[in-house]
């Protein structure tokens, strides 16, 4: 399959007394480029969430987004440290009998003490399987998202390649006309100009000149690369750099056929190459 670099995902755990909501967003990138908001709480599992997504993708930039959400609706219960507690209240009965005018402390002064109050949040560590389940998941959905738009990318190549077979099935036959018409059209032409010229001297200047313009050879690489991109295609995985490479190729036998093009139909058919490759080249950088 062929896979896009373009993609969204956002999955959601409920814990209870929190949340966990993870995005995953990807874009273009020429390698593999992670970048990470998390929150403090959760900054811990940056390290597994990096190495999951680095075994499933090979290139995009790709930010990963995770919050901790408290669940306000969630029933809460708080408990005393009674350790605590019995702790205080030794050291207050110590302090009144130095000091027997002091005030005791009062319940909201208690109750405010450093872990006096146990409440029923999560430690990052009872949290940590569903962050790591919450993250392949995301991932899977992201994956999921890119190789849809593949098949839609890999869909548009495929109808690009297509119409270059059809231009160059056109072109192919008409080379050995256009060579022929082109090579009576110079020889009358250096006859005209030069009456004494030797005739074996024409016909070789005439036939060296039509190799130039021969372009048999372009249209037979065109062919070729067009094969190996529908190779690649059908072979998916990690196919964009291939393909970019492949477009740069078939840029060059473009350029060239429209460069020794002796006839407007060759030129008009290599202007419309050069805009079909154009056109699948903008679309192979969205491939990973």
């Amino acid at each position: 399959m062929i896979h896009s670099m373009t993609g969204f995902a956002v999955q959601t755990r409920d814990l209870g007394p929190v949340s966990l909501h993870l995005e995953l967003r990807s874009v273009n990138s020429r390698y593999l480029d992670l970048s990470f908001r998390i929150v403090e709480d959760l900054r811990q599992a940056e390290p597994a969430i990096r190495e999951q997504i680095a075994a499933r993708l090979t290139r995009g930039k790709v930010e990963c987004r995770l919050n901790l959400h408290a669940n306000d609706a969630a029933p809460r219960s708080l408990a005393l440290n009674n350790t605590l507690l019995g702790q205080l209240t030794e050291a207050q009965a110590a302090v009144r009998r130095q000091f027997p005018d002091a005030a005791p402390m009062s319940v909201g002064e208690v109750l405010r003490w450093p872990g006096m109050l146990a409440d029923d949040s999560l430690a990052f560590e009872q949290m940590q399987p569903a962050i790591a389940e919450l993250a392949g998941a995301a991932l899977d959905e992201l994956v999921a998202t890119r190789r849809r738009e593949g098949d839609k990318l890999a869909a548009m190549i495929r109808e690009r390649v297509v119409r270059m077979r059809e231009l160059v099935a056109v072109a192919t036959p008409r080379m050995p006309a256009i060579v022929a018409e082109y090579q009576d059209k110079l020889t009358a032409r250096l006859r005209d100009a030069v009456a004494s010229l030797d005739e074996d001297r024409v016909r070789q200047e005439v036939a060296l000149f039509a190799q130039r313009i021969d372009v048999a050879e372009e249209l037979s690489r065109l062919a070729t690369h067009l094969d190996e991109v529908e190779r690649i295609l059908k072979a998916g995985g990690a196919a964009g750099k291939r393909l970019d490479f492949l477009m740069q190729e078939l840029n060059r036998e473009a350029n060239t056929l429209a460069s020794k093009s002796a006839a407007t139909d060759i030129t008009g058919i290599a202007m419309e190459l050069k805009v079909l490759i154009e056109q699948m080249r903008e679309q192979v950088q969205n491939i990973e």
